[in-house]
């Protein structure tokens, strides 16, 4: 196996892993706090579509800074969108499972309808501002490591990768971390300290809504280019494995989310590949969504994730 296959394959790993990272991240935040959310695969949905509209809208004026901007605007958008799980959880003491279910029906139906008003048509059209290729400077003439790792790569993987160390030195070495974990573990005794319940579960919330539009609208715009309601096909639950399987973890949320982004990238070039090409592609583009139940199936029962997750707080007892 050669230096560019290998390159090949590592650069287009992390495609496929950026969006799972930031989405896994934003699992991450909400459940440590105490909500569980599984409309994540929702707001990616609301976070591709705000992104790819706005990307068609501003590509024109805004230029090569179009998929940049887009992220951010997908990140608020599904900020926007995860209010609605955090006030019902939060303030309306819905059941949590119920709550992501409904943001998960209801974000393809309102993204479609919006899609058919905007374009008269059931989809997009395809984006001309994508994100491409990116070559570090320097980096990239590094012997073997720099044609694998930083040349012709993926600017926004690698801007995944810091924000996932970011959010673990958050939650685990700044106040607001400990707070964060304190409330997913015990809010009775955090707010006998003085912590805000509410509060901290809402930052989770929306913290997990603006890192889900982001993974979204990324994934819209390196991936698939366009918007339909076939986009976002079960990224938001492999996502939520990733979280599981890196036990709420941001690092190791975010090193299994590369092993699916990894697990994806092989469902596609897996005919190119030595051995893997002798098997069925019906059986390698089933492979990622049959690796996240056997995850489930695997670690969810031994996994521990914090206490308190997904039981709802009444201050008053």
């Amino acid at each position: 196996m050669n230096i560019s296959l290998i390159a090949s394959i590592v650069t287009q790993t992390l495609v496929y892993a950026t969006p799972l990272i930031l989405t896994a991240l934003g699992g991450v935040f909400s459940e440590r706090s105490g909500i569980v959310n599984v409309g994540l695969e929702g707001i990616m949905v609301m976070g591709a579509f705000s992104a790819i509209t706005f990307n068609l809208t501003f590509a024109e004026s805004l230029g090569p800074w179009a998929p940049w901007v887009a992220v951010i605007v997908g990140g608020l958008v599904g900020m926007l969108f995860s209010t609605l799980h955090a006030v019902a959880t939060v303030n309306l003491r819905a059941d949590h499972i119920i709550s992501g279910t409904v943001i998960n029906l209801m974000a393809p139906a309102l993204a479609v309808f919006l899609v058919k008003v905007i374009y008269q048509k059931g989809q997009t059209d395809n984006i001309d501002q994508i994100f491409g290729y990116f070559s570090f400077p320097v980096l990239q003439d590094i012997p073997v490591l720099g044609p694998i790792f930083f040349k012709n790569t993926t600017l926004p993987g690698y801007f995944a990768i810091l924000i996932a160390i970011l959010a673990w030195f958050i939650v685990y070495k700044t106040r607001f971390g400990l707070r964060l974990r304190a409330v997913g573990e015990n809010p009775q005794a955090a707010d006998t300290l003085g912590i805000n319940v509410y509060l901290m579960r809402y930052s989770g919330v929306l913290l997990s809504g603006f890192f889900g539009g982001m993974g979204g609208a990324i994934f819209a715009q390196s991936i698939s280019g366009r918007f339909s309601v076939t986009t976002i096909a079960g990224q938001g639950f492999i996502a939520m494995a990733a979280m599981i399987f890196g036990k709420w973890n941001p690092l190791g949320a975010m090193g299994a989310a590369i092993f699916f982004g990894f697990a994806q990238n092989i469902s596609i070039v897996g005919a190119n590949l030595p051995v893997i090409s002798s098997i069925p592609e019906v059986y390698l583009q089933a492979a990622p969504y049959v690796l996240t139940i056997l995850v489930l199936v695997i670690f969810l029962g031994k996994a521990s994730g914090p206490k308190a997750n997904g039981k709802n707080y009444i201050k008053s007892k």
